[in-house]
């Protein structure tokens, strides 16, 4: 976002709100009902999202301490300026200017106060709002960015947080900068425009997962975030052994671990990979079918053949000729 934009959004951010005024004028605690139903420590997007609507910011409340609560929603913090102490799941994480914060619903936080120099703004984000992102994602064929976004809409059993130290990455501001903008101003065609950066979005920080932080309690979910980014950036001719090394890991333990952890051991995962990248090429290019088997780790155009009809149930040409129907099925219909 160019800075003169940006300087103008902070302008906004930073302006005291009504909750922070009511704080400052003396009251020491949160007003729970404007967060939480009677007895529950449970923030309610109910009570935060307009009726209708998957996606919302707001600024976080500075001035006043957060007991500890959970949410019904996933929750996206990106620190716009000065930083902000959490507590989530007994961790304590320290958020700085530039830095992405993703909780998902099983996450446990507590916030200490903030200054007013310290603006943050809050995503609410309904796990709905994900599946046009996914979709987008999916047709990259990106079985690592598949199994984050079931982090955050806690379909692996995982909990807690991931924390993004992604300040120094341009793109990665600009696109939360530019959700920002189009939803605080009500753009139109804002939850397309916003579905579409969020997926965006992902992809640029599949680039940068060793930037990403998370807690002990998730190890093993860091674990596998591990593996498949390495094979995400391997696959064609990466090896276990490798991988092992860079993980300081033995190969047994670490074989037996993936297999564990995601149910397909790492041969399987790197077949998977290769032909969910098999299958984007022959959709949306017009490369040989040789060379796309070479593209993705095949020097035997036979391997590629048999391996790719036990996946698809069909042979690659097949494949290209029924994705190409399809769509222009698809169109005829629009």
């Amino acid at each position: 976002m160019e800075d003169n934009l940006k300087t103008e959004l902070l302008e906004e951010l930073r302006k005291i709100t009504v909750e922070e005024q009511i704080i400052l004028n003396g009251t020491k605690t949160i007003e729970r009902e404007r967060y939480m139903s009677k007895g529950e420590n449970v923030v309610d997007a109910s009570k935060l999202l307009e009726a209708g609507k998957l996606i919302q910011v707001r600024t976080h409340t500075r001035f006043v301490h957060f007991p500890k609560h959970t949410h019904n929603y996933i929750e996206v913090i990106y620190m716009c300026q000065g930083s902000t102490h959490h507590v989530i799941d007994g961790t304590d994480v320290v958020l700085h200017e530039g830095e992405l914060l993703f909780l998902n619903q099983k996450a446990e936080q507590e916030i200490y106060p903030a200054s007013e120099s310290d603006i943050a703004v809050n995503f609410i984000i309904l796990p709905e709002f994900f599946e046009y992102s996914l979709a987008m994602i999916r047709e990259e064929k990106n079985l690592l960015s598949d199994f984050v976004v079931d982090c955050l809409k806690g379909e692996n059993d995982s909990s807690g947080y991931m924390h993004f130290k992604v300040a120094e990455v341009v793109p990665v501001q600009n696109l939360i900068e530019n959700m920002i903008w189009t939803i605080w101003h009500k753009q139109p065609n804002r939850r397309s425009i916003n579905q579409i950066t969020m997926g965006v979005l992902f992809l640029q920080l599949m680039n940068h997962m060793d930037l990403m932080e998370t807690n002990a309690q998730n190890k093993q979910q860091k674990l596998v975030i591990d593996v498949l980014g390495y094979i995400e950036e391997h696959y064609t001719d990466g090896d276990l052994s490798e991988l092992s090394q860079l993980l300081h890991r033995s190969m047994y333990g670490l074989s037996r671990e993936i297999k564990k952890l995601t149910g397909s051991n790492y041969v399987e995962l790197v077949r998977k990979k290769r032909m969910r990248q098999a299958g984007y090429l022959l959709r949306n290019t017009t490369l040989s079918v040789m060379d796309i088997g070479m593209m993705v780790g095949y020097g035997q155009l036979s391997n590629f053949h048999r391996l790719f009809r036990r996946e698809y149930g069909m042979t690659p040409g097949q494949y290209r000729v029924k994705s190409a129907a399809s769509r222009g099925s698809n169109f005829d219909s629009i």
